[in-house]
């Protein structure tokens, strides 16, 4: 993939107001913990997850994407019937049918003509609609494309937490397929991208590769309704296979942008915990660049993590016009984008 006139014009993002803290989540896991004679304090230190947000009851992907989107537009200055693509790309949605985007595209009146659907690949889905609305506007086709992402991580936390507490047959090495959910958080963000002229001194996305691993399908399922969330996850094996594949993918990536490693000012990753971080760094020998990370805090917001993470990086005013910022996105399937970024 190589682009020319994609910009990314501005971007926002929604976090909840509610936090659970890893203390918290294994103060309600104590039935287990003490059944199972576990360790407190075990899941911040596998994990450097401190806290993970979540959103009142009730609250529908539709809601967090259209806030988002509604915060965003009201300081990009853009006209809305300008925006001929609205993509949904978080994990939750409100239901199967129809599109969740064809709420959040009701609920801002958006032009008629604006192309919408919901685009689904795990936590890859906002850096994979990236990519998607890119083709449109080097095509042509569009101005403007609003991307947005609502995840709730809350009822897979709830009925994971329940789950444990109520499974008599577990032990300390069937627990271990359940720890991923203890990560997740939640969040919402809004991206809009759009053709250079209309932001000439914007960020540029100047192209990416992608790389699959379809064999990895079975190590991270998850199965439910659109209210709860159920998912085993084998932990250990995602993670060899996702160092293997993001160190291909970057490889791809580079020949394709004709970068360096040297070239790289910014590293940001999908934000899994501590182990993912060190290990992905490494593989791809960028442990001495520049990063930033969320998880800490956030958790494993899905979809949202790689994005909003890049969103609070700009805040802090560090990344410098001109520099390279790598996006490094990855999610279960397995399944990698990768996209170079212009400051």
């Amino acid at each position: 993939m190589k682009y020319n006139n994609v910009s990314i014009h501005s971007f926002d993002y929604l976090e909840p107001d509610e936090f659970l803290t890893s203390d918290d989540i294994e103060t309600k896991l104590s039935p287990v913990y003490n059944r199972l004679n576990l360790p407190t304090g075990r899941l911040e230190l596998m994990t450097g997850i401190k806290s993970r947000g979540i959103w009142p009851n009730g609250t529908r992907p539709s809601d967090l994407s259209t806030r988002s989107a509604e915060k965003l537009l009201k300081k990009s200055n853009v006209n809305k019937s300008d925006i001929g693509l609205l993509i949904h790309a978080s994990v939750c949605r409100d239901f199967l049918e129809p599109s969740t985007a064809s709420v959040v595209h009701h609920n801002l009146e958006l032009n008629e003509d604006a192309m919408i659907y919901d685009l689904s690949n795990a936590c890859l889905g906002v850096v994979n609609a990236m990519s998607m609305a890119a083709n449109m506007i080097e095509l042509g086709q569009i101005k403007y494309a609003l991307i947005v992402s609502g995840e709730n991580g809350g009822p897979l936390l709830t009925q994971t937490i329940d789950h444990l507490n109520a499974d008599s047959t577990l032990t300390r090495k069937s627990i271990k397929k359940y720890i991923a959910n203890l990560t997740i958080g939640s969040a919402s963000v809004a991206y809009l991208l759009c053709h250079k002229d209309l932001a000439p001194n914007a960020p540029r996305i100047v192209g990416g590769a992608v790389c699959t691993d379809s064999s990895a399908n079975i190590l991270c399922q998850g199965d439910g309704d659109t209210t709860s969330l159920m998912m085993e996850t084998d932990s250990e094996e995602l993670l060899k296979h996702g160092l293997e594949l993001a160190k291909k993918n970057w490889n791809k990536t580079k020949d394709t942008l004709g970068w360096k490693n040297s070239d790289v000012d910014w590293v940001i990753g999908h934000q899994v915990g501590t182990a993912h971080e060190t290990l992905t760094m490494k593989a791809m020998e960028l442990s001495d660049h520049k990063t930033y990370t969320t998880y800490e805090s956030l958790g494993n917001t899905g979809s949202a993590a790689l994005p909003i993470t890049l969103a609070k990086l700009n805040e802090t005013n560090k990344i410098q016009k001109g520099e390279k910022v790598a996006l490094l996105g990855i999610g279960s399937g397995l399944t990698s984008i990768m996209l170079g970024v212009e400051w």
